[in-house]
């Protein structure tokens, strides 16, 4: 593990964005998704204060707080990618695949509960949804690229969006499970997966069915002129 100081100032404000994102999620614990978390955030990381500001400046509304869960949601995104490559997926089935993801970032934020449960407030707040609703299409993106979809017809974009809501009702969830592990989360997760996949078996089953039904022409040709 790496235990090396970043060196800040060589930083882009993009790359600084995400370094110190994890520091203000923990910040947020405590003092929600702020200018005091950042503030806090760079004094712990050892960054510039003023150069962390430049980072996120002020908005109107909650512009900066949404600034700062995305730099978070991408920082998440980077460490599943490095955790989990393509090549290490290959091995599990596409159930096992999905699962460990969405496992992962479930394990990433096991001990920031209330920066969760705030951030998920401040997304669902009207004037942030089609930014969130982005944001969740993106990380459920990168999960499928990672277990290996190379769909680009409309299931492209239908296995983005039951992904996307399977983790955001499963990180819902967690905010709120006090079991052991958070267990019943895991439980829950599991049944959200296996209802999909036996969706997509269905699906599969159908689809394949109308490949093999008759051509209906066909038969009313035969209704209309029977074989001799």
């Amino acid at each position: 593990m790496n235990t090396e100081t970043p060196d800040f100032a060589d930083m882009t404000l993009d790359e600084l964005r995400v370094e110190l994102a994890p520091d203000i999620a923990a910040s947020a614990i405590f003092d929600g998704w702020n200018e005091t978390a950042l503030v806090a955030a760079a004094e712990m990381a050892g960054a510039d204060v003023d150069i962390a500001r430049l980072a996120f400046p002020k908005k109107p509304g909650t512009g900066q707080a949404m600034d700062m869960i995305e730099a978070w949601i991408t920082s998440v995104d980077q460490a599943m990618e490095a955790e989990w490559p393509q090549d290490r997926l290959a091995e599990m089935k596409i159930r096992e695949r999905i699962r460990a993801l969405v496992a992962f970032r479930l394990e990433a934020v096991e001990h920031i509960d209330e920066a969760v449960r705030r951030a998920m407030a401040i997304m669902a707040m009207p004037q942030n949804a089609p930014r969130a609703l982005q944001l969740g299409w993106r990380s459920a993106d990168i999960m499928w690229r990672l277990a290996g979809d190379t769909a680009t017809d409309y299931n492209h974009y239908t296995k983005r969006a039951i992904l996307a809501g399977i983790y955001s009702a499963t990180l819902a969830y967690f905010v709120n499970d006090d079991s052991e592990g958070k267990a019943k989360t895991y439980e829950f997760l599991d049944r959200r997966i296996d209802g999909v996949m036996r969706f997509e078996t269905f699906k599969h089953k159908l689809t394949r069915r109308d490949v093999e039904l008759p051509s209906l022409t066909r038969f009313l040709g035969r209704l209309r002129y029977p074989s001799r």
